[in-house]
């Protein structure tokens, strides 16, 4: 279908007598075809539909335009296997603008023209902690240097050779930064080069990985454009970014995806005794009704009110989602709640949200089944199951969490999420999410001793119908072992 819309638009341009301005061809067709990548700096699946950055920024231009002209201008996504791919299709005219984290570059001037820029990077050379951390360029050589082909990083290198002869690289044309974070992770590479949104993002879910140098400060990013007939729409990309500047649209925008990346913490136990002793009573009553009524042990729905919320009502996520219990408009619906942000309408529902992702999860056994719906509460139930095949296909259990939580973070890496029915996501953080779950539930286990005491004593003269998750496996072993 791509080939042959690409065929059809060139037909059509050969058959005018004068070819259409990239404006013109938008406005006529409603069509804003947008070529970029898969990263969670860019673009992406995620658990809500299409999402990242870019995304978002050309979503509103769409919009912008749309408004302006009276049309109707919908975007059309055109992610390209190789980043060394993107700049000769966007020549060639399969796309009107290109949005991927692009670099401004004097080389890259010659072959397209860019757009205002929108945000400034630095180029950092990373390493994995403990493997000897590099203080100078002579420390590289030697050591296995990897980069993305294609990328503003191969002009950085070959400037700094001129002054360091010794220094050697190999440029991958079949990788993606994710896939080049993981293997200097996994130690298969000594150092990668990113820029410094990339390891922002990446960084909390991969800890062992560190900046060892800048090797280039202030790169620009912008839109890229073919050289000819694009000068109606930059014009009228100029005018979309200098109004989300002067709105403050384009700094929430960046805040949404990079934000949270100077202030996350995994479990920070502290904070959550403390917030255990100020903020939970008046939603205990909420959380263990909606546990009976789910059969769930009202501790687990707790520590998922805690990750998603640090149990504040009126929390709103980086991408809209609002409430204790974090539930999407749709979710909401799903289950019947009308008022997200009033926690005692959402703990309920996000309990039932769990428990039919917990019954959608078949003839797999507790524990793991929990852990399995509460990946899919986080990072929707298509990437789970489309982990779980990744983890058939090599030979592992697709029904126990330890296998299955090794290969979701193999859906943000192309090889594998181009053959999943769902594509890309984010799959390391589901992995992070159940873990840090589990362990607010084993604390929240342990802060309610007492309380679980005094209810072992009342059950010996009125028994109770057992609800849920065990703190403990059938051997005895302590959940907090499992993660």
């Amino acid at each position: 279908m791509r080939k042959a819309a690409i065929i059809l638009f060139a037909l059509a341009l050969g058959t005018c007598s004068r070819p259409p301005t990239t404006l013109e061809e938008v406005l006529s067709s409603g069509q804003l075809r947008v070529i970029t990548r898969n990263s969670p700096t860019t673009y992406y699946h995620g658990a809500l539909g299409e999402d990242g950055p870019e995304f978002q920024l050309t979503q509103g231009f769409a919009n912008f335009l749309s408004k302006k002209y009276g049309r109707v201008i919908k975007v059309d996504f055109i992610p390209v296997d190789q980043f060394a791919e993107l700049l000769p299709a966007l020549k060639r005219g399969y796309a009107h603008l290109g949005a991927a984290g692009l670099t401004v570059t004097e080389e890259r001037k010659q072959q397209v023209a860019f757009g205002p820029v929108y945000q400034t990077v630095r180029q950092e050379l990373v390493y994995r902690l403990n493997s000897g951390k590099p203080r100078s360029i002579k420390d590289l050589h030697g050591k296995q240097l990897e980069i993305m082909a294609g990328s503003s990083y191969v002009n950085t290198l070959h400037d700094i050779k001129q002054l360091h002869p010794e220094l050697a690289w190999a440029e991958n044309t079949e990788t993606e930064i994710s896939e080049l974070l993981v293997a200097v992770e996994e130690q298969e590479i000594d150092y990668t080069v990113v820029d410094s949104n990339d390891f922002a993002v990446h960084r909390a879910y991969m800890p062992d990985l560190r900046v060892a140098m800048t090797l280039k400060e202030e790169d620009q990013l912008a839109w890229a454009f073919g050289l000819h007939r694009s000068q109606d729409i930059q014009t009228e990309v100029k005018d979309y970014f200098d109004s989300i500047k002067t709105s403050g649209e384009l700094e929430q925008i960046l805040d949404r995806y990079y934000g949270h990346t100077n202030r996350f913490d995994y479990v920070g136990t502290r904070t959550f005794i403390k917030h255990y002793k100020s903020r939970l009573k008046p939603y205990e009553l909420s959380f263990q009704t909606a546990g009976l009524n789910t059969e769930t042990d009202w501790r687990l729905l707790a520590a998922i009110g805690y990750q998603e919320s640090h149990w504040n009502p009126d929390a709103i996520s980086p991408t809209g989602v609002r409430g204790l219990m974090m539930l999407t408009k749709v979710t909401a619906s799903t289950v019947g709640v009308a008022d997200r942000q009033d926690p005692h309408e959402a703990i309920p529902g996000g309990a039932r949200y769990l428990a039919e992702l917990r019954n959608r999860l078949t003839n797999i056994p507790e524990p793991d089944k929990s852990w399995f719906a509460l990946a899919a509460y986080n990072v929707g139930y298509g990437h789970v199951q489309d982990a779980r095949a990744i983890t058939k296909q090599r030979g592992a259990d697709p029904n126990r969490w330890l296998d299955v939580k090794e290969d979701l973070p193999l859906l943000a890496i192309r090889k594998w999420y181009s053959q999943a029915p769902h594509g890309y996501a984010r799959g390391w953080e589901p992995v992070q999410y159940v873990s840090n779950v589990r362990t607010y539930y084993e604390i929240l286990n342990w802060l309610t001793q007492d309380e679980q005491a005094q209810g072992k004593a009342e059950e010996k003269t009125d028994k109770q119908p057992q609800v849920g998750v065990s703190l403990q496996t059938a051997d005895g072993a302590s959940l907090l072992n499992w993660l």
